[in-house]
């Protein structure tokens, strides 16, 4: 019996002695920190800056992001994306009474397509309403509604998109100040450091996702020759995040969330961000010029792998392969030539053509860049003069179908048998403008456009701004006459 006594005696010392060590250790960390767990704080531009790892006590670090997402949270909105209805032709195909009582040929059906409405993600950038998302979000959309944290439902207007990054920039009006995200830096991200993504995954607003950065300059091959170095984030993306936020610890965006890849279509472990580094110079662009003022390098060729070393004797796993030149390009203008390796780009180290692509992406025509080569195992740096896409250092303009001087309309089923055409534009007014110095009159129904046929006007102003920002600046146009005789025409859009 006294044995069990002194045991419990002993146990019951035991508990009391922790307890009192424990209340030691807690008073301690109270006095040090002011508050118990409590995170660090820095200044840093004028305000104060949360960091998002504290000392919880016991010599290990912890991870807090309570205060980045709540900075996040209420500059990132819900973005509603409405198409109207529209009549279009479509083609049905031949019935058997068609073979019988018909010609056989498909026929042609104009039908009225149901209005579509789309849902996505935006990031607030200034108090004053810019707000960035994707390009796909917003694409194609007459109305762009914005709800805010708050539950404040906005009327947006689209200032400018870029297809070949994927952003758009909208805006919005409000009685008052808007909470916004700064803007961080995304060079200065590390693999394995902690990121949230911020949006509003199938139409749930404000959820907040936590992952790690697990890569950089990742290509996906998504946006079909356009330029992709995203960051790579295993954060929970889902679908409605795209144009959300991609926010370090600091509560600094980083990046916008825009592809997931996944089996399925809904989250499989990675998402994938466009990173600032490339969104800061676009928004820019945007709001300054209506459109994008991309610098180009003016070669053609792709990432070095170790079977085009060994067949090639680059001397070099990495950087950038040049296999062509653009005529007239910048590369070819300062020297630069077929079979050399891009190894540097600015006194950055480039591996692969996504990080040549993002450095780029952050330049003007007319910037002047420090490239380095690799040329017969041998380094050397060449000065260049980037040049835009029209192979010069002016501004590009935003171009917009009034250029043309005209009016159109798509043709109707019954047009369409006249003429014996699957579709069509009909110019149906043609006054001062570009087509009329052409000689392009009313009448005139457009067959293609620089070989691409045109059935809508949404496909004309497509033509349009890809040939505005090539280097020739031409349209060539086929079609017939009111007449109904073919006819040919070119119209130069360097003259508008």
């Amino acid at each position: 019996m006294k044995n069990v006594v002194r045991k419990l005696f002993f146990g019951s010392a035991v508990v009391v002695l922790s307890a009192v060590v424990a209340g030691i250790t807690a008073n301690s960390i109270i006095d040090s920190k002011g508050q118990g767990g409590s995170a660090l704080t820095e200044a840093r531009g004028g305000f104060m800056t949360r960091l998002a790892s504290f000392d919880g006590g016991d010599g290990l670090s912890r991870i807090d992001l309570t205060d980045a997402a709540e900075k996040s949270v209420h500059a990132v909105v819900h973005i509603k994306s409405t198409q109207n209805s529209k009549t279009r032709t479509v083609r049905r195909a031949p019935d058997i009474y068609d073979f019988f009582f018909g010609d056989g040929t498909p026929r042609e059906q104009i039908i009225r397509t149901q209005p579509r409405v789309g849902f996505g993600s935006g990031v607030i950038l200034s108090k004053d309403g810019y707000i960035v998302t994707n390009n796909h979000v917003i694409a194609d959309a007459d109305e762009i509604t914005v709800t805010l944290n708050d539950n404040r439902t906005l009327e947006a207007r689209l200032i400018g998109t870029d297809e070949k990054t994927d952003l758009a920039l909208i805006k919005v009006e409000s009685d008052g100040e808007l909470e916004f995200l700064p803007v961080g830096d995304s060079d200065n991200l590390k693999v394995g450091e902690w990121v949230i993504a911020v949006g509003n995954p199938f139409n749930l607003t404000s959820t907040v996702t936590a992952g790690i950065v697990s890569a950089k300059a990742r290509s996906l091959g998504v946006y079909n020759g356009g330029i992709e170095s995203f960051i790579q984030t295993d954060a929970a993306i889902n679908q409605g995040n795209s144009g959300g936020a991609l926010v370090n610890a600091r509560g600094e965006l980083v990046g916008i969330n825009a592809v997931l890849s996944s089996p399925t279509g809904s989250y499989a472990g990675y998402g994938f961000a466009i990173p600032t580094s490339i969104m800061t110079k676009v928004v820019a662009d945007l709001k300054e010029f209506g459109t994008v003022q991309r610098a180009v390098l003016g070669i053609i060729g792709g990432t070095v792998t170790s079977e085009l070393n060994e067949e090639k004797d680059l001397g070099s796993v990495d950087g950038v392969y040049v296999s062509e030149l653009v005529p007239d390009g910048a590369a070819a203008a300062a020297g630069i030539e077929a079979g050399d390796v891009v190894i540097g780009l600015d006194g950055r180290r480039v591996k692969t053509m996504a990080e040549m692509q993002e450095e780029l992406a952050k330049h003007l025509p007319g910037d002047k860049v420090n490239v380095k080569v690799l040329r017969n195992k041998k380094e050397r740096e060449i000065t260049v003069e980037l040049k835009n896409s029209q192979g010069n250092t002016g501004v590009v303009t935003n171009v917009e179908l009034d250029v043309l001087g005209a009016q159109f309309k798509e043709l109707n089923e019954k047009e369409c048998r006249k003429y014996n055409i699957a579709g069509g534009l009909m110019v149906t007014e043609a006054g001062r403008g570009l087509f009329a110095e052409a000689g392009i009159g009313k009448g005139f129904i457009i067959l293609k456009v620089n070989g691409e046929y045109v059935k809508s006007i949404d496909a004309l102003q497509k033509v349009l701004k890809e040939a505005n920002s090539s280097s020739e600046r031409v349209l060539f146009i086929s079609g017939i006459t009111a007449s109904g005789r073919r006819a040919y025409f070119s119209v130069d859009l360097s003259e508008e």
